[in-house]
């Protein structure tokens, strides 16, 4: 207990003393104002996140936040700012000396060549103490190719250096050599738990819905926490507070819609979206009345903004996400006199649901607060019903009979943000927080009735209940003219059943500035992970069970070190040269034998707790604009994993280390109406374990009579490669203007080249000893189609005003 005080006290120490070293800093200032505000985009009112407002007479510079606001502090003297903003015109104010508060709207840039297409201005990059950050802006990325005409996130996000899909189609995060668990992805702030649909090939995220997406690989601010690997948090749109606006899209296998517009012009808007698979109606006509069976996801996201005055806003953001496969049967036959009907029913549903409400307050112009209170729920579920009745001899007999198997997690939060901003030389971020887990890693539930006796029995974890406590600080300041450093602390409690954990998380990032245009990064980040994923990866259902630490199972601990290059040239391309080193302690697998089919009830016993180590390099070449634009990535990387009771206690590649990864994703435009994108990926094969041989073994003798049973014997984990996977997807989009508004047509090929990249590798015995290797393919060449279409009541009402003003003319 007195070494949980002192942490106690150095943290308390440490935030202190950074606090108090910036406010001071602030006091020595004098004939300083300080000039805040907001930035949005002009047609829509959305805040612009990442904007950049610089004082040209003073070189001091400014970026808003998540909601779009800002401070600079200045000389109390007249001065010129320009303001800025991906994709949108800059715009020059003359501030008068005593103006305390400025707040912009930016138009569109319409010509082709001042659209930024890529997600990051590279100056900014450069010169910002952020490494392994990559921001993404979604509407400048809908001309690259799609799958089935269903653009996703997730599907772009793997295309970056550093980040690894988890196989053909599969819309897992494998980033730095870390596994799906360890990646906090966040919707509006708030955590989803299962980020897959279709058993992996799409992800939750409806494009349509999001503003900006943004992954931190290394690095990480102190204000982040709960995961070792990455980090990627995407906003959802905010809502037009001028007009509506109405914009949708129709694929092979799924229709999404997004509405949005002022509730209260100027004040109040909403943003409504939801997209919606069709492969069971689509099946329904091929089958037979008595036997039904279909598949189906679907997602809802909803947000509602309101601004009370200049000072404060409100914000309510949900999303409801669903999967369900199901089939029904129904079968009537006679035995002798009896008349037989029996009925069965099977589904397998998954799915997540989550919300927000959080209250902006500008309490002083160098100081902003954000206090947001979430819920984030994940369940999965899988069931079998079975009822036969008998009929013809008496009274009719009913025979029932259940399984039910349910796993899931829900999170309740409330959290603090506080930013202060004493003057352009420092960025003080800090806040406090609570999330109250509760766990169900697996119930089964057994029921039966026949002639009237019932049975009903379940098994298996129940609930459990943590506390994840979390404060953090961190600087963001500018020493020299060329040096810059972020850092920062963040410290977590854990506290479940009888077991306490505290964890102090230093973190550090420094930029130093070879010249204006290149920088050198150095990154050092100290993360630990309560909660841990126990995958099966033998049956492919969303089996995983979220399970936290325990008084046996310790949290992850990982630290990351990191080393950078970065250069800007021509005022369009962007070189980002890194390398990393990752240690990984505490990582868990499930024994050799052991798996999820059968009891949940102790899943401590069949765990291995380990170590991993993940290393490489990576190199980002971007050019953001132009008519040609995009990016070309390359990640040289290492993944090993090492547990005491897995393959003899030596170090073995992680299924998903792969040597070499190369992606190429670039988008021209051939004229106003017509672009096209094309993908390259390329990859070495995935680390599987296959067995060397195969042998006889004794069977029961009459069931041998139906053949020969044998048992593969394996030498090590992961000692075989599956073939490199490579393949180009290309696609072209014709966008035609309407009297209502827009349309776009997109056409798109998946595997041009018709590779045929495994899935997953077997092996049999054959008839004469030898082992016979298998491969199974997923996706050929896949040609799709979609259409696109946003209405602008806006044009609407002008063209109807312009027509009625021509009969009155006339």
């Amino acid at each position: 207990m007195s070494m949980k005080k002192n942490n106690a006290r150095i943290l308390l120490r440490m935030l202190v003393f950074l606090l108090f070293t910036t406010i001071s800093t602030t006091l020595s200032a004098q004939e300083k104002r300080t000039i805040s505000g907001y930035i949005s985009e002009e047609e829509t009112g959305e805040k612009l996140i990442g904007a950049t407002i610089y004082d040209t007479v003073h070189r001091l510079g400014a970026v808003t936040n998540e909601y779009g606001f800002f401070s600079l502090t200045v000389p109390d003297e007249e001065v010129v700012v320009k303001v800025t903003s991906f994709g949108l015109t800059p715009r020059f104010f003359v501030i008068p000396k005593g103006t305390n508060e400025l707040n912009v709207a930016l138009t569109e840039a319409k010509e082709l060549e001042e659209v930024v297409i890529s997600a990051q201005d590279g100056q900014r990059n450069v010169e910002s103490t952020n490494s392994g950050t990559i921001e993404l802006q979604m509407d400048k990325l809908d001309k690259l190719p799609v799958l089935l005409g269903e653009k996703d996130v997730i599907k772009i996000v793997q295309l970056l250096p550093g980040v690894k899909s988890g196989g053909e189609g599969s819309s897992g995060l494998y980033v730095r050599g870390g596994g799906p668990d360890q990646n906090l992805i966040l919707l509006d702030g708030v955590p989803i738990y299962n980020a897959s649909h279709l058993f992996g090939f799409f992800s939750v995220f409806n494009s349509d819905a999001l503003s900006q997406v943004t992954l931190i690989k290394g690095g990480f601010p102190a204000r982040y926490g709960g995961r070792v690997s990455s980090v990627l948090d995407m906003r959802m749109k905010e809502g037009n507070t001028k007009k509506y606006n109405v914009e949708g899209s129709v694929g092979l296998i799924a229709s999404r819609i997004l509405v949005e517009g002022p509730i209260i012009k100027d004040r109040t808007a909403f943003a409504f979206s939801a997209r919606r698979t069709y492969i069971d109606v689509l099946t329904l006509p091929f089958q037979e009345k008595e036997q039904r069976g279909g598949y189906f996801f679907y997602d809802l996201n909803a947000k509602i903004h309101h601004k009370i005055n200049e000072k404060h806003h409100l914000y309510f953001s949900s999303y409801l996400g669903k999967d369900k496969a199901y089939f029904k049967g129904t079968n009537d036959y006679t035995n002798g006199s009896e008349q037989i009907t029996s009925k069965d029913e099977s589904q397998l549903k998954w799915g997540n649901a989550i919300a927000a409400i959080r209250w902006n307050y500008r309490i002083h112009p160098k100081l902003f607060a954000n206090t947001t209170l979430t819920y984030s729920q994940y369940k999965f579920n899988i069931g079998y019903n079975f009822e036969e009745t008998v009929s013809g001899n008496g009274p009719d007999q009913t025979t029932e009979a259940g399984f039910e198997y349910t796993s899931g997690i829900n999170d309740w939060g409330l959290k603090s943000d506080f930013t202060f901003i004493p003057n352009p030389n420092h960025n003080v971020k800090f806040g406090i927080g609570d999330t109250y887990h509760t766990f169900k890693p697996g119930v089964n539930r057994f029921n039966s009735t026949e002639q009237n006796n019932e049975i009903d029995t379940s098994y298996g974890s129940y609930f459990q209940y943590a506390h994840e406590l979390f404060a953090y600080a961190e600087n963001d300041q500018i020493l020299t003219n060329r040096l810059k450093i972020n850092y920062g602390l963040h410290f977590s409690v854990f506290l479940v059943g009888d077991k306490n954990y505290m964890q102090l998380q230093p973190r550090f990032s420094g930029n130093y500035m070879l010249t204006d245009h290149s920088s050198i990064k150095l990154t050092y980040s100290r993360t630990a992970q309560y909660l841990h994923l126990l995958s099966n990866t033998g049956i492919g259902l969303p089996t995983d069970l979220w399970v936290p630490a325990t008084e046996k199972i310790a949290p992850v601990i990982a630290d990351q070190v990191s080393i950078g290059y970065n250069h800007e040239f021509l005022k369009q391309y962007n070189i980002v040269v890194e390398a990393y080193y990752k240690k990984m302690d505490n990582i868990i697998q499930y024994k050799e034998g052991a798996g999820f089919l059968g009891s949940a009830t102790d899943w401590q016993s069949k765990v291995e707790a380990g170590q991993g180590w993940a290393y490489g390099g990576e190199v980002f070449v971007e050019k953001r604009k132009g008519r040609l634009s995009g990016w070309l990535g390359y990640t040289l990387s290492w993944s090993e994993r090492q547990f005491d009771g897995i393959n003899g206690g030596e170090r073995f590649f992680y299924k998903y280390d792969r040597r070499h990864d190369v992606s190429v994703a670039f988008s021209y435009d051939i004229n106003e109406k017509w672009d096209c994108g094309v993908v390259f990926v390329y990859g070495t094969g995935n680390a599987i374990t296959l067995p060397t041989q195969f042998i006889g073994v004794a069977t029961n003798p009459i069931t041998s009579a139906f053949g020969s049973s044998s048992v593969g014997l394996f030498n090590e984990v992961n000692d075989y490669r599956m073939p490199a996977y490579h393949r180009m997807d290309v696609g072209f989009n014709r966008t035609k203007k309407v009297k209502w508004g827009e349309t776009v047509l997109s056409l798109s090929v998946y595997n041009l080249y018709n590779r045929k990249n495994a899935f997953y590798l077997f092996t049999e015995a054959g008839n004469n000893g030898t082992n016979k290797l298998k491969q199974v393919s997923l996706f050929p060449i896949i040609p799709s189609i979609s259409w696109k279409f946003k209405i602008d009541f806006a044009a609407i009402k002008n063209n109807k005003e312009s027509n009625e003003n021509t009969e009155t003319n006339e």
